[in-house]
Parts: structure tokens; sequence; C-alpha cells
């Protein structure tokens, strides 16, 4: 079985969470769409990858992104100097670093969170290794 993964958010400026994830985390620009039924849209992802970023907005009924500090994108980054460049790019694109509600994210990574709230989780370690 082989499933493919996209998670979808509302943002309340869809150029400025391109531009920030693009920047931070590599994403590249999958596709868009513009009023389509009332929502504007982008999709973030790299080829190869089985998982994308959708982020929309709505015109006609905006919904306001209300993520708990528990709603994690979590990243593993074994390699230290790897996890250091990807944890330099996410300070330099507006990503804000922030402590971890879990306080396991700490010990051997960094959270960060976006305009919106939202947060992401650089880990140094790999997930195949890490306690679940």
């Amino acid at each position: 079985m082989h499933y493919r993964l996209r998670v979808a958010r509302p943002v309340t400026d869809i150029a400025r969470s391109q531009a920030m994830y693009c920047a931070g985390l590599g994403l590249k620009v999958l596709a868009s769409f513009q009023d389509h039924q009332g929502f504007d849209g982008i999709m973030l992802g790299a080829e190869g990858l089985d998982y994308h970023f959708e982020f929309t907005h709505c015109k006609t009924h905006p919904v306001q992104p209300r993520p708990t500090p528990e709603d994690l994108l979590v990243f593993y980054v074994p390699d230290a100097s790897e996890w250091k460049t990807v944890c330099d790019r996410m300070l330099k694109a507006g990503f804000s670093p922030v402590s971890s509600f879990n306080p396991y994210w700490d010990s051997n990574g960094q959270t960060f969170q976006d305009a919106d709230g939202y947060r992401v989780v650089v880990q140094n370690a790999d997930w195949r290794k890490s306690s679940l």
C-alpha cells in the first residue's frame, strides 16, 4: 500500500507562507489556483516526496488559522551540519524560534513558528531511531 499525504491549512497570506516555507524548508511551488469556488491556494513540495503542503485562503469567508502548540510538522534531519543549516534557513525565512510545548522536541531539535502560529520542528535525529 502506498499513500501520498497532503497537509492543507488555511493561512492569512499565501504569498508570505510560500516565501517562508520555500526559503526555510527548500520547498518549491508544485501548483496553484485562483478563485476556485472562492478559494486561492498553493501547493508546496519537492520532486520525489510523498507529501506536500497546501495553503489556502477564502476571500469570501476567510478562516482564521487556529493552531495549537501541539499542531506540529516534524522534519528529521540526522546530519548535525545539515540540521544547523536548516535551522539557520528557518530563521532567515522569518520563522520565530519558540520553546516546544512538549519538552521532548527541545532535547534534540528546534521548534519554529510561522506568521499564522503553525509550528515546525526541525529534529536532529533519525526518525527510525527516535522513540515513539
